[in-house]
């Protein structure tokens, strides 16, 4: 939603009239937004105020086609390529004046004058509206009253703070906690943040937008990468493994580059702010044990874009545990004795099945997300055995038998340590 004007339009009006004379053109409106702090984009929005090529008249101010030929340049003088901020179309803030004519957060788009159709100009409108409306998919994320910040998660924060365009990739196995980090971290510096799940699927219309069937017509609709580009959000490229070699669209963005919308002309320069996070289960080589079906080899030229990659291990036994207590008091409840020896007991579990599984003495692991779903049973249910045992089920038969073993050696006295495989039609459940 735009931001209330703190002056009425008509002052507004009146200020354009004194400064620039009752016919006023798109340059005199940047100026004015330089000087005054103001765009008055109502001008341009109101097809009945246009009265020549880039020029408006002013409600209420005498004006004569003199006045309409003094400011409107002739045709030979027309230029190739036609430059677009959408910043300045943003919600008008404040009339004091600016230091710089161009905001230090805008995005220039920029469309060849022999490629301007009505298509282009529904994408540069757009895309100018990107930055005077609300988006519906950058958004600053609220913060997370469980989230624990461990590993890595102290240099994600630095560099989503810092607004450096440094495209990072981030591997590690499934359920540790790579997505929540990045989202945590936005939240954190209040940093728009755009998540885009990759599939094998995703396209470049996907990714940078295309034109799409609303009610009958075709519209524009910028893709995530598009609109984080334009607004210098962070995104987030998520489960990049999946992906098919139609990603190398991508290449330019990864390297902080203009791209072009080649169908229509239309080339975007990321804002300042703008970066990119990937996240995936492998490191772009494929998964040969099959344990993450469907992600393959990512080229190597696209790869390389990454100045750094993160290996994200899972937690600590002692994060871990503050991770689970937070889980468990956001579900209204105490922790109590009971429920802290029983949430470190999951955390030491979790940690000797994920040694096993490194030494390959088990075949799967116990993830961070798979203890918050134990957790979350045990609130519901009230017993442990009954949260375990279900939670667990989806694993086969000899890998419950394995967790259990662990479970059960671990366990302190006096404390229910079933872990075994919970039959639905059991009466006592």
């Amino acid at each position: 939603m735009s931001k209330r004007l703190p002056y009425s339009i008509a002052d507004i009006n009146a200020r354009l009239i004194a400064k620039f004379g009752p016919v006023v053109t798109r340059q005199n409106l940047l100026d004015f937004r330089a000087s005054d702090g103001v765009f008055a984009a109502w001008l341009q929005k109101d097809a009945s105020l246009k009265v020549g090529r880039g020029a408006y008249r002013i409600p209420g101010a005498e004006w004569t086609p003199a006045d309409v030929a003094s400011v409107t340049p002739s045709r030979k003088t027309r230029q190739t390529v036609v430059s677009v901020t959408p910043q300045m179309i943003a919600a008008p803030v404040s009339l004091a004046p600016v230091k710089t004519a161009v905001a230090p957060s805008a995005a220039v788009v920029t469309v060849a004058a022999n490629a301007r159709t009505e298509k282009t100009s529904a994408i540069l409108s757009k895309l100018e509206a990107l930055r005077s409306e609300a988006s519906l998919i950058a958004l600053i994320p609220e913060k997370d009253p469980t989230f624990v910040s461990f590993g890595d998660a102290p240099m994600v924060e630095q560099i989503i703070e810092s607004r450096i365009f440094y495209p990072v990739f981030i591997t590690g196995l499934s359920g540790n906690g790579k997505t929540h980090g990045i989202e945590q971290a936005c939240a954190q510096a209040k940093r728009e943040y755009i998540r885009a799940n990759v599939t094998i699927e995703t396209e470049e219309d996907d990714l940078l937008g295309g034109f799409r069937l609303h009610n009958g017509e075709t519209d524009f609709e910028p893709g995530p990468v598009v609109v984080a580009m334009v607004r210098g959000a962070v995104l987030l490229l998520d489960e990049i493994d999946l992906a098919s070699a139609k990603i190398m669209c991508l290449q330019p963005v990864l390297e902080g580059k203009p791209v072009t919308l080649k169908k229509y002309g239309v080339t975007i320069t990321p804002a300042p702010g703008f970066t990119i996070f990937a996240t995936a289960n492998t490191k772009g080589r494929g998964s040969e044990d099959g344990r993450f079906v469907g992600t393959g080899l990512l080229n190597e030229a696209f790869l390389e874009r990454f100045p750094i990659t993160i290996e994200q291990e899972y937690p600590s036994v002692s994060v871990e545990k503050k991770i689970l207590c937070k889980n468990y008091e956001q579900l209204g409840k105490v922790v109590g004795k009971t429920e802290e020896v029983f949430f470190e007991t999951l955390s030491k579990w979790a940690e000797a099945i994920r040694v096993a599984f490194k030494e390959e003495a088990i075949e799967d692991v116990i993830s961070t997300r798979r203890l918050i779903h134990i957790v979350k049973a045990y609130a519901i249910f009230g017993a442990q055995d009954k949260a375990l045992a279900y939670c667990l089920n989806r694993f086969d038969a000899k890998v419950q038998d394995a967790f259990s073993e662990f479970y059960n050696k671990l366990v302190p006295n006096n404390t229910p340590s079933t872990v075994g495989h919970v039959d639905p039609n059991a009466p006592t459940f």
